[in-house]
């Protein structure tokens, strides 16, 4: 597909714009300028909800299209990105994250009208991790440099398995060869920029063909992996299989040993486990994740995209959880109305914001410093909510967790069970707030 160059040229025009400008702020020598305070910094997911086909196992806001008006619905896209930075007040987009659905289904002209957009509203450096989803069926090199060429610089891509059985199940659409031909063809327009997926805990699956799979993937992928365990979600094909006993339920034990010697065999291979999920060597972390976790503000475009922030720009001081409209038609209509397709506001109680900060935070191999956790809770510190607790001093004696001077984080262990650890330590932070009486607890 030919991409339209003057949409491409638009944002990195634009960009360059804000570079400039940028420096042009800076120009009066060192501390002229504070830095932009993270309540004007935020991260944009935009969302395009079509797929070739519903996998047996997702249950994501996608649909599968008839004749879509991409033109229309690329001018949504660009309206609510203009609507929703101008409500944040954002005046600093750190990165853009293209997800689904398939927005690799998308044409690159969509990808760029949405960039040239927020490079104009708002200051998006031209260095800005900007990532597209990618499924080995709509990604041949022509459509991939296409994206590049649009202003994509990192790629996340699909593949899920390399058994084409496994893939027959899932409901993909790929083959085990169409994925390494589709990653190595990433690779080639993305040099260590591209990340890959990879499923465990399959009905049926072995822990041997699996480490197997990750292995042969260890010899082609790039510098970012992602391993995620097969959730079974009540509406879905696989759930239904499942239910019905045409296929086996998933071991939860074969699937704890798989994640136990997939993230050993990764760290072998000198890939860091900077969260959970996700790996990577060479420094290649994904900056629009990590804002995630470290519950930065981040706007969600599109039909039923999520988002968190601030609408400073409407003179809002609470951030709120905001929901996109589901179904792209009225998401669609709604755009057109009133410039944006809100359905759900939400505003975050302080104590709510704080367990989002906890409970995301300690996914990181990093956990939550003390700097960190002050910037959201300045009274009550970690020493105070934990420093005195009897069962973190357990966690910590079980070799689980740790509090020190740097933060409160996770052991290598305590990663793999986190889950566990939340359930004790979110009931001690609502305990302490309750009280919200900081203790003296010495801070050695």
């Amino acid at each position: 597909m030919a991409l339209p160059r003057s949409q491409a040229r638009g944002w990195v025009k634009a960009a360059k714009m804000a570079q400039r400008r940028r420096r042009a702020e800076d120009a009066g020598g060192p501390n002229t300028q504070s830095p932009a305070p993270g309540s004007r910094r935020a991260a944009l997911y935009v969302h395009w909800p079509y797929c070739e086909k519903r996998c047996s196992y997702c249950n994501f806001n996608k649909y599968i299209p008839r004749g879509v008006d991409e033109a229309a619905l690329r001018r949504c896209l660009v309206t609510e990105a203009q609507t929703l930075l101008r409500l944040s007040g954002v005046r600093r987009v750190e990165s853009v994250f293209f997800g689904g659905g398939t927005p690799s289904l998308a044409s690159p002209h969509t990808v760029a009208a949405v960039l040239e957009a927020v490079a104009q509203a708002t200051h998006l450096p031209a260095d800005s991790e900007v990532t597209l989803e990618a499924n080995p069926t709509s990604a041949s090199g022509s459509r991939l440099a296409a994206f590049g060429a649009a202003g994509v610089n990192r790629l996340s891509i699909g593949l899920q398995s390399l058994d084409d059985a496994e893939l027959q199940l899932l409901g993909r659409t790929h083959s085990a060869r169409d994925a390494l031909q589709t990653l190595a063809e990433a690779q080639r327009l993305f040099p260590g920029r591209v990340s890959v997926d990879l499923m465990l805990g399959l009905p049926a699956q072995q822990v041997g063909p699996w480490l197997r799979q990750l292995q042969e993937l260890l010899r082609c992928c790039d510098d970012h992996v992602s391993l995620y365990q097969l959730s079974l979600e009540r509406g879905t094909t696989l759930f239904t299989q499942v239910q019905q006993g045409a296929l086996p339920a998933p071991d939860p034990e074969l699937a704890a040993e798989m994640y136990q010697e997939g993230r050993a065999v990764l760290r072998e291979a000198g890939f860091r486990q900077y969260e959970v999920s996700n790996f990577a060597r060479n420094g290649a972390l994904s900056t629009h994740n990590w804002t995630y976790w470290q519950c930065g503000q981040y706007l969600g475009v599109g039909p039923g995209a999520h988002g968190r922030f601030i609408p400073q720009g409407a003179g809002g001081h609470t951030r709120e959880a905001r929901i996109q409209t589901l179904e792209p038609d009225s998401w669609m209509k709604e755009v057109m109305l009133f410039g944006h397709g809100t359905r759900r506001r939400i505003p975050l109680s302080e104590l709510e914001l704080l367990e989002e900060v906890l409970a995301m935070g300690l996914r990181t191999d990093v956990g939550i410093t003390h700097q960190h956790w002050q910037q959201f809770e300045p009274q009550l510190t970690l020493w105070d909510l934990f420093g005195a607790s009897k069962e973190v001093k357990e966690l910590q004696e079980q070799g689980l967790l740790l509090l020190d001077h740097r933060g409160l984080r996770c052991s290598w262990e305590g990663l793999a069970v986190l889950d566990s650890l939340l359930l004790s330590l979110l009931s001690r932070l609502q305990e302490a707030w309750q009280q919200r009486t900081p203790s003296s607890v010495p801070r050695g």
